[in-house]
């Protein structure tokens, strides 16, 4: 575990607050997996071929116990519009458009919340990000022109294979194989006067 305190301790405040996001994150998503596998799980076909037989079949009664059978959010929808059915197309079209609006904010609640948490895990790595960058070009101030020379050579090196590694991701491994054949070599020592 002694690694786990290593990259907390590198990782600085920010790597620190980010995984605390992270947390927060992992368990929306689970929460959310749980509410559309569990309670707001459905199979909306198969469930409105069942409704179709039963109402071509003109047995109005079974199909709102097929609704009552599930607390998913479309049965709520399909039977508000059942029980109204009595009153016309446009009674229909009005209960299943107020039970939507009411059922609405149940479907989508903390959704937002992990649009936010995106946006502010993002702005704080960038602000790690950052922070590490100053951090490193005052180190470099601090040092002697041989090993200021000596470590931007070393971020050159790590640059230009950074660089070559992401392409050759985006290109896919076979096709990048040759790519990378042809790409130039990275600077060496001897180049930079190490």
């Amino acid at each position: 575990m002694s690694w786990l305190s290593d990259v907390f301790q590198k990782g600085g405040p920010f790597f620190i607050v980010n995984t605390f996001f992270l947390a927060i994150v992992i368990g929306l998503i689970v929460e959310r997996s749980i509410y559309f596998l569990g309670r707001g799980h459905l199979n909306a076909k198969a469930f409105l071929e069942q409704l179709r037989k039963l109402l071509s079949a003109n047995n109005v009664d079974r199909a709102k116990k097929l609704c009552d059978a599930t607390t998913a959010p479309v049965a709520r929808v399909a039977k508000a519009g059942l029980n109204r059915l009595h009153r016309g197309e446009a009674a229909v079209a009005q209960a299943m458009e107020e039970t939507m609006t009411d059922t609405l904010p149940e479907v989508k609640t903390r959704i937002g919340a992990l649009w936010s948490l995106a946006n502010i895990c993002t702005l704080i790595g960038l602000l790690g990000t950052i922070t590490g960058l100053i951090r490193t070009f005052a180190s470099l101030g601090d040092a002697n022109p041989a090993d200021r020379q000596k470590k931007l050579s070393d971020v050159a090196v790590l640059a230009a294979f950074s660089l070559r590694f992401e392409n050759l991701l985006a290109e896919g491994a076979p096709a990048a194989a040759g790519a990378a054949a042809r790409a130039p070599a990275a600077p060496s020592d001897e180049l930079v006067g190490g």
